[in-house]
């Protein structure tokens, strides 16, 4: 009784307002189903890192400092591993079938360039804009690898913010469609005219765009080599038991670790500030600017396309694989319960997972070039 009468005078209420925030998230997971791999760790880790300070002594701030230190801080393991889950789980035979898919995954970058601007004029350093921008990207791992690779004092808010987004993709994204488009816009057909790929052709891909990307992007070959080594597990036909481990064991395993090393940064003294709602906010603006570029640029298409373009597709150029594919999918049979896209905003899904990785290899590149580092 006297341990809970001392811990109980050590309860602040930032403290309290963080543990409804880690019960938000675990509603969300739950209740809604919006990953529930992510957000649930995240929302306990939310509600385990405030409690009374009396809990310092009992090692739990220490093993998620060790897990902060070893996953993130350090070499940014827990983000590349990762990327080979990711990669093992994506099929690019859509985007191999129409490869100018690849336009809607270029134009969905379009908020993390324009929400740089915008932080730079509002006085942050360009090493730390340019990490508040790739939160646009909506893709946690490139996320936490550029702000790291650039030193931000944010990394905490830009995690939280970049994994939220991605989660909350199927909340953010509806309304941002429907204002940008009309029904009769989103009830436009698309044929999926599939052809056969062959099996080098899905063998060579991943070995090319690391190639490629190597060249023009260096800095984003970590992510791009990782990506594309998972890819090639799944295609090479001769590894089926590690691609299916890659997909399922890794990829849950790494997401777990993640989602509660993210919650070791939402401690109330340092998530509960105006630099870190400023950032979340600036966040949401990239988010909804790579969204809109996406809609726009199927928009401008269809001026000049004889088959038209549902320009709802564009939106799944984010990062967010495959839950905003899924969200496209999900309206355009609300509208017209015959309207399958799911296949061709798979091929824009993962167009954005390769662009977005390339965005933030050009960033690294750009504020590095700026600072001379």
């Amino acid at each position: 009784m006297e341990v809970l009468i001392q811990n109980l005078s050590y309860l602040t209420i930032p403290q309290v307002i963080m543990w409804c925030i880690g019960g938000g998230l675990i509603y969300l997971a739950i209740a809604k189903q919006m990953e529930p791999t992510l957000l649930l760790p995240m929302g306990f880790g939310a509600i385990l890192v405030n409690l009374p300070v009396a809990v310092e002594g009992t090692g739990v701030q220490h093993v998620l400092d060790t897990l902060f230190a070893i996953g993130i801080e350090g070499a940014e393991l827990f983000p590349l591993m990762l990327f080979i889950g990711i990669g093992a789980m994506i099929d690019f035979q859509p985007l191999l079938t129409n490869p100018k898919l690849m336009i809607f995954g270029a134009a969905a970058q379009f908020g993390i360039f324009f929400t740089l601007a915008v932080a730079s004029l509002m006085g942050y350093e360009i090493q730390d804009a340019a990490s508040i921008a790739i939160i646009g990207a909506a893709d946690g791992p490139t996320s936490i690898f550029v702000a790291m690779a650039l030193g931000s004092k944010y990394l905490g808010a830009i995690m939280v913010a970049a994994y939220s987004y991605m989660a909350l993709v199927p909340l953010v994204q509806p309304p941002i469609i429907k204002l940008c488009t009309t029904r009769e816009e989103r009830k436009i057909r698309m044929a999926y005219k599939g052809k056969p790929v062959s099996r080098l052709t899905k063998i060579l891909f991943p070995i090319v765009v690391t190639v490629i990307v190597g060249l023009v992007a260096p800095d984003a070959v970590a992510l791009i080599g990782f990506l594309m080594f998972g890819n090639l597990l799944r295609e090479c036909g001769v590894l089926d038991s590690l691609s299916e481990t890659a997909q399922k064991v890794l990829a849950n395993l790494i997401t777990i670790f993640l989602g509660i090393t993210i919650a070791s940064q939402m401690k109330a003294s340092d998530f509960l500030q105006v630099d870190t709602l400023v950032i979340i906010g600036l966040g949401l603006v990239a988010f909804v600017f790579d969204t809109f570029g996406g809609v726009m640029v199927a928009k401008i298409m269809n001026l000049f396309s004889k088959e038209k373009i549902n320009p709802m597709i564009g939106v799944a150029g984010i990062s967010a694989f495959p839950m905003s594919a899924r969200v496209v999918h999900k309206m355009g049979l609300e509208e017209d319960n015959q309207n399958f896209l799911l296949m061709h905003s798979i091929g824009v899904n993962v167009s954005g997972q390769i662009a977005s990785v390339i965005a933030g290899g050009l960033i690294l590149s750009l504020v590095k070039a700026m600072i001379g580092g």
